[in-house]
């Protein structure tokens, strides 16, 4: 691949889905994108506010990671049950009461396989999650590496593609590009992301380069302790949830719902709490997939600045790892400037990591807006069509 920057690279990358062979899913009404949050206590009282959360949020579905059928890493652990880990969570967790309530509710449910499990037991477990309901599975410590494993791994999206199963596949997967011809591989990781706490100069160096591979499973957090301690700000996860680009956008890693059970074991921070304000309900909002991608003008591991456009609407994100600087964002890609709103969600205070501002921008007939980024940080402007046409 050539281009006259880097992040052209990024812009086109569609590039290496054209190596693979055309889509071999003759019917794929059931693959549907979305935001995804994580059931972080196991059990039915949190399944049941994070439910609650998704449904009223725009978030389509909950995912049980590591943990609801046993430990993860035991050979014994059976896929086939429910069967919580106590190092993980006291429970009880009632999968097919949880289920039965996500449906009604209009989300998904999604559940994590480690690979132990996977190689035992995929055959049996893809028919009974098809059965009991679940919409998708997340493959865990995979093989990778050797064309064995990348083989397996393939056959085993082919498989879950026969159930209407869709994939993301996690740990150390590098993107092939088959997601064209099996789309229900929605996602991976492969990737650097929020579990690791990564600077905001490790975000910038893998939208540049890991984004080039294909969809990239990032894990954002937000109100986790990390995000203000290590890497860059509420006001940089949004940019970063717009940059980043995975059709499954895995939201709120290490976060619960207000209702959600406080200190009932799990993953993260049993106070790391979702309050609701402007700010999230802009987070819950953002597509995960997207019609239109540029890649405006950036420096490999310095800053960048990428527009992405979901209908008529264009958010643009802007993560900057330096020193506070000036971006001039040309509005050409607008066709008529009137017709938008702008506004801008950033981070005004670098000593304020946890406060995310908003302010309206007028547009008028300016050709170009001019952006004052925080350093260390992150902004989204996001240009919304007014749908009387008139700003």
């Amino acid at each position: 691949m050539v281009a006259g920057h880097p992040g052209k690279l990024v812009e086109n990358n569609y590039f290496v889905l054209n190596l693979n062979e055309p889509n071999q899913i003759a019917n794929t009404s059931w693959i549907k994108p979305g935001q995804v949050i994580r059931e972080v206590t196991l059990t039915t009282a949190g399944s049941m506010a994070c439910i609650d959360f998704a449904a009223e949020n725009n978030i389509a579905y909950v995912l049980f990671d590591a943990g609801w059928y046993g430990a993860e890493e035991d050979v014994k652990s059976d896929a086939t049950t429910v069967t919580v880990d106590p190092a993980r969570s006291k429970g009880p967790l009632d999968l097919p009461k949880v289920i039965e309530y996500a449906n009604s509710k209009g989300v998904g449910i999604l559940v994590y396989v480690n690979k132990k499990a996977l190689h035992q037991q995929l055959d049996e477990i893809l028919p009974l999650y098809k059965k009991w309901g679940i919409k998708g599975v997340k493959y865990g410590f995979v093989n990778v590496g050797d064309q064995y494993a990348t083989a397996w791994l393939h056959q085993a999206v082919r498989k879950a593609a026969k159930y209407e199963l869709m994939v993301d596949i996690h740990d150390e997967y590098r993107p092939t590009g088959y997601s064209r011809t099996y789309p229900n591989l929605l996602t991976q990781e492969g990737i650097r992301g929020d579990e690791e706490s990564p600077s905001l100069d490790q975000a910038i160096y893998t939208l540049y380069n890991r984004m080039i591979c294909g969809a990239g499973d990032y894990t954002n957090c937000y109100f986790a302790e990390r995000v203000t301690e290590k890497m860059g700000g509420r006001a940089a996860q949004l940019a970063k949830l717009v940059a980043i680009y995975s059709p499954w956008q895995f939201v709120y890693w290490y976060d619960r719902p207000e209702k959600s059970p406080r200190r009932a074991g799990g993953a993260g921070s049993a106070e790391s709490v979702i309050k609701t304000d402007a700010a999230t309900r802009f987070y819950n909002s953002i597509p995960t997939v997207w019609d239109e991608t540029r890649f405006l003008e950036g420096e490999m591991g310095k800053y960048a600045v990428v527009a992405r456009r979901s209908g008529s609407d264009w958010y643009v994100s802007m993560l900057n790892a330096g020193e506070k600087k000036q971006i001039t964002l040309p509005l050409d890609f607008l066709k008529n400037k009137k017709g938008y709103t702008a506004t801008l969600y950033y981070q005004a205070s670098e000593k304020k990591k946890d406060v995310v501002d908003i302010k309206k921008i007028k547009l008028d007939n300016r050709n170009e807006v001019t952006v004052g980024l925080t350093g260390n940080s992150g902004c989204v402007l996001r240009l919304r069509q007014n749908i009387s046409g008139q700003q």
